[in-house]
């Protein structure tokens, strides 16, 4: 079994569902949840005149090989209503595959880090929830120091802060 990290996102229909759907369909597809993330709330960044997202991330575990993983998670995206009409644009789901065990990945198909993940905050502070310590394959720093790099990109929890309570640089509690 490989450890592996996926993020998760939707900014369109009932988003908390879509999510919720996603991880049920990752359990029936060999793909067995550990942990799973706080929701945040995140304002879009690269398509900027789109509905807001709502994302996470999951720790799970898998027998599955990369392709074979990348082939599932494009096929539970399909069958949850994704279509890929706009590059960047909005979608009912969104499953990206950060991190396959300690492994680097570069594939047609897949790439593995996540070639962004880095620099995005919607991604950075559900992985440093999950895993603070755990360090990137190929920068080999830990997650909270790759969050603590980012600037701007308002997000904030979507189960805990009221409306209109945004935060820069959140800090949710992380394990000891």
């Amino acid at each position: 079994m490989k450890r592996i990290y996926l993020g998760l996102g939707s900014n369109l229909g009932d988003r908390e569902d879509s999510l919720k759907r996603a991880r049920e369909r990752l359990g029936e597809s060999g793909i067995t949840i550990l942990r799973q993330s706080s929701l945040y709330e995140t304002e879009p960044q690269d398509l900027a005149h789109q509905p807001w997202f709502l994302n996470q991330v999951v720790e799970a575990e898998t027998a599955l090989f990369p392709m074979q993983l990348i082939a599932r998670v494009l096929r539970i995206e399909k069958e949850l209503g994704r279509r890929r009409t706009v590059d960047k644009g909005p979608r009912v789901i969104d499953i990206d595959v950060l991190l396959y065990h300690r492994f680097v990945i570069v594939s047609p198909q897949l790439i593995v880090p996540h070639p962004r993940m880095q620099d995005r905050r919607f991604v950075m502070a559900p992985m440093t929830e999950l895993a603070p310590g755990l360090r990137h394959p190929v920068t080999r720093q830990t997650m909270r120091e790759l969050l603590g790099k980012i600037k701007g990109q308002s997000i904030r929890l979507f189960d805990a802060a009221p409306a209109g309570d945004w935060v820069e640089n959140p800090r949710p509690a992380l394990p000891d």
